[in-house]
């Protein structure tokens, strides 16, 4: 009896570790079949958007900082929009390169394009305000400078702003364009088979972590009801999407509205990326926590407690890999040794799962990127190296986001755009 009460702690700790990634798959997978065959397997395809009584003018904001290798080709996409109304307003946030020149000269020859200059560099956050303030529409399409948009994504976007009162935003589906490396590959199956499944499954379960930063759709009224984006935010699509729903607004996921990003291909860019996300979850819910448990906004409970889970895994899994380490150096009790942390049976079902939802998920997205099927074999490889990249981020932001200032403005900082 001492000995099973010994080791209970251990045993809890390893239980939680492998049971965790495998439930929440089976939950992402469920959901998201479900959304599938519910609402996608027949419905209309991309290049046929949903017919519309009128089309109301519309608004393409897109920040840009230090976009000048980007900006052209970005303009020109949004300018092929499938939609008859619409204008584009570029924001040139304190560019230091040669953006502001590049969006003027675009601006003259193109009458639905209006360019602002901001003389300094305030933040993506700052940058969307100034434009949401000078648009002429309530209907908001945002994408970022260095983003090609699909000429029927604006149409998919405002057909479900216009389809619901309650319709605050709108998250579209993220396409990688830079796929030469094998991370570059491993984010074009994360994206299909861990972004947008669990899009799909929140949106069925109940209320939506994010929007997409890189392509998203807002009601301007909805906006300004809680203020506009937070420019002291790091992630300030995190902070956009828990707002609106804390203020009852609905967040729509629309997988035909595609949009082709670009994606961090080294190591260094990744983990600066991903160490932001990271800290936008818990930027959230230091700012918001407090709020979080008045039974009017129930609906969220799901997304934090999923938030929180994933939190305490991270913990879980350094807990595990410092006893480990600690055991190879100095002796320590029987019921806190732990021989080796390499997978054995545990690793091979981890993977079997994964695998199993990486299939699941292109069976779905081959309905927008027919090829994305040559990447399953990558995405072997994917568990062990961005799950290690999510534990010693989200490890790393706790703290990092918990001393950092209040109050203080997040600037732009240009990303690592791959390798092309």
């Amino acid at each position: 009896m001492n000995q099973t009460l010994d080791i209970q702690p251990l045993t809890i700790l390893f239980q939680f570790a492998f049971l965790y990634p495998i439930v929440m798959s089976f939950f992402w997978m469920s959901g998201g079949l479900y959304y599938y065959f519910r609402r996608e397997r027949h419905a209309r395809p991309r290049t046929d958007p949903p017919p519309m009584a009128e089309f109301p003018f519309a608004t393409l904001l897109i920040p840009c900082h230090n976009e000048g290798d980007n900006a052209e080709e970005t303009i020109e996409a949004a300018l092929a929009q499938n939609y008859p109304n619409f204008e584009i307003i570029a924001i040139n946030d304190g560019s230091r390169d040669n953006t502001a020149e590049v969006l003027n000269a675009l601006a003259a020859k193109h009458d639905r394009l209006r360019v602002i200059h901001l003389d300094r560099n305030l933040g993506k956050a700052n940058a969307l305000r100034m434009g949401a303030l000078a648009a002429r529409s309530e209907y908001l399409v945002c994408i970022d400078g260095d983003a090609l948009l699909d000429e029927y994504a604006t149409h998919w976007m405002v057909w479900h702003l216009t389809s619901g009162p309650r319709v605050g935003a709108v998250t579209g589906n993220p396409r990688i364009r830079n796929r030469s490396t094998l991370l570059g590959r491993l984010q074009v199956g994360e994206f299909s088979s861990i972004i947008g499944m669990i899009k799909r499954a929140q949106r069925v379960y109940g209320r939506i972590f994010t929007v997409s930063g890189v392509i998203s759709a807002f009601r301007r009224t909805a906006l300004h009801r809680i203020g506009y984006w937070s420019d002291d935010m790091v992630t300030e699509d995190i902070d956009i999407s828990w707002r609106l729903q804390l203020d009852h607004w609905d967040i729509r996921y629309e997988p035909n509205a595609l949009c082709f990003i670009l994606m961090p291909e080294t190591l260094k860019g990744l983990w600066r990326q991903r160490l932001r996300w990271a800290q936008g979850g818990v930027e959230v819910l230091r700012r918001h926590g407090a709020t979080f448990f008045e039974w009017r906004k129930r609906r969220m409970w799901g997304v934090l407690a999923e938030y929180l889970l994933s939190v305490l895994w991270a913990y879980t899994m350094l807990l595990i890999i410092v006893l480990w380490a600690l055991g190879k150096f100095i002796e320590l009790p029987p019921a806190l040794y732990i021989h080796t942390i390499l997978p054995s049976w545990h690793g091979v079902i981890l993977a079997l799962v994964c695998m199993l939802q990486f299939a699941s998920s292109f069976v779905i997205d081959r309905r927008y990127e027919t090829q994305v099927g040559r990447n399953y074999f990558w995405m072997i490889w994917y568990p062990m190296a961005f799950w290690l990249l999510s534990l010693f981020t989200t490890v790393a932001a706790v703290p990092k986001t918990l001393f950092k200032k209040r109050g203080k403005r997040a600037t732009w900082v240009s990303p690592d755009r791959g390798i092309r």
